[in-house]
């Protein structure tokens, strides 16, 4: 909770006064938020070029409203969908706000945004909600008020639509998943195993499992890895391994002694662990891969600044080749070919080739490749990225064609 009695003074914008409550009462965590949530030289040229001159009106989405307060819910791509007619470019969005939005990740519920349209050019100002007139010295009476601002800045999307993926799809080599821990049994002769269960299991010779100092540990559960294919060129971009749940670790693997006939025998003593959480059933042979730590990171949505070619892989977690809108997909291009988190990329259907029989002989004809969506890449790997599909006019799917927005 953040505590500001309030005075006679100037009137500050709304977001500074935010900022200002929020590194003074929030023990770090929005500072941990601002960390997190970069905003590039790139980006922040582009706003103050725009800051300068404001946005062309018909870069505007034809319902812009003149008023809107931002809402619990609300996203920053949902807000630059609302003004803008490209909402990858919200950096012009910010641009026209510059003045009062240091950090546009820094938007909070209960903010207005006012849309100025005057001399041709558009141009968004922020005041403090409840406050009128143009500025100046504002008289209050003295009052408490409290604001608790933890997880309250606007994200750029949904987390429940990326946040399960952050962990969950792993793209690795082909050596991976054979060096991991694995599996070897269930408590009370289990086979398949499921949240709540005990699971038995060994590293490789010479690499036994066993508890490291500090926290917990905790291991993500996979099982085979399938090849992600280029569809165009046929290269192995990578392995994604099934995601099965996650594990905790009770106790390390341990050897005993026991004498026999003169002879002391060495007995290996699994690992146990505790099955926390579980998409599908575990069973014997499926590995375990360290839980990687948990990230807050920058989705801020813009196009990539060179020429992109690219593919749609598959589906992720899905049997058939079609993706629906909210929908994650694998991509044909990662951080090699200069793909980031937050990079926009345009779908397009891939024309089918057909046989025309309407003129005087028959003749195969492809047909042209159609702008259906676009999607924003937010996990990327060397050769493969992780994207969500944010909008679609028909149905993307596996070998679709990726091109800059």
């Amino acid at each position: 909770m953040n505590k500001l009695r309030s005075t006679e003074r100037q009137r500050p914008s709304f977001l500074a006064t935010l900022t200002a409550l929020a590194v003074i009462g929030s023990c770090g965590a929005t500072t941990a938020w601002a960390q997190n949530y970069p905003v590039t030289p790139q980006q922040r040229a582009t706003a103050q070029q725009t800051a300068q001159a404001g946005v062309p009106l018909s870069e505007l989405a034809p319902r812009a409203p003149d008023e809107y307060t931002i809402k619990p819910g609300d996203t920053l791509w949902a807000v630059s969908r609302l003004y803008l007619l490209h909402p990858w470019r919200w950096p012009e969005l910010w641009g026209m706000n510059i003045s009062e939005i240091a950090n546009p990740h820094r938007i909070y519920p209960g903010q207005v945004l006012y849309l100025d349209k005057s001399g041709g050019r558009a141009r968004l100002t922020t005041r403090r909600g409840g406050f009128g007139g143009d500025g100046g010295t504002i008289k209050l009476s003295p009052r408490t008020r409290f604001d608790s601002l933890s997880g309250m800045a606007l994200p750029t999307l949904n987390p429940s639509l990326i946040e399960p993926f952050l962990s969950e799809p792993i793209v690795v080599d082909v050596n991976t998943l054979d060096a991991a821990p694995r599996i070897v049994a269930g408590n009370d002769s289990r086979v398949l195993l499921s949240r709540g269960d005990r699971a038995y299991a060994r590293g490789n010779a010479g690499s036994p499992l066993v508890e490291a100092p500090g926290p917990v540990q905790h291991f993500r559960v996979f099982r085979n890895a399938t090849p992600l294919k280029d569809p165009g060129t046929g290269e192995i971009l990578g392995y994604e391994a099934q995601y099965l749940g996650k594990a905790q670790l009770q106790r390390g693997e341990s050897t005993t002694i026991e004498t026999v006939e003169d002879k002391d025998l060495i007995t290996v003593v699994p690992a146990s662990l505790d099955i926390i959480a579980s998409r599908e059933e575990i069973r014997a042979g499926d590995r375990l891969l360290p839980e990687p730590p948990r990230q807050l990171l920058s989705y801020a949505p813009r196009a990539p600044s060179t020429q992109v070619d690219g593919r749609i892989i598959s589906v992720y977690g899905n049997a058939v080749q079609f993706a629906a809108q909210n929908q994650v997909v694998a991509i044909n291009k990662g951080t090699r070919d200069g793909i980031d988190s937050g990079h926009v990329l345009a779908i397009l259907k891939n024309g089918e080739t057909i046989l025309d029989r309407t003129g005087d002989r028959k003749e195969t004809i492809k047909l042209p490749n159609e702008r259906i969506g676009l999607l924003m890449v937010f996990r990327t790997f060397e050769k493969v990225s992780y994207a969500l599909v944010l909008e679609i006019n028909d149905t993307p799917r596996a070998g679709d064609f990726l091109v800059n927005p």
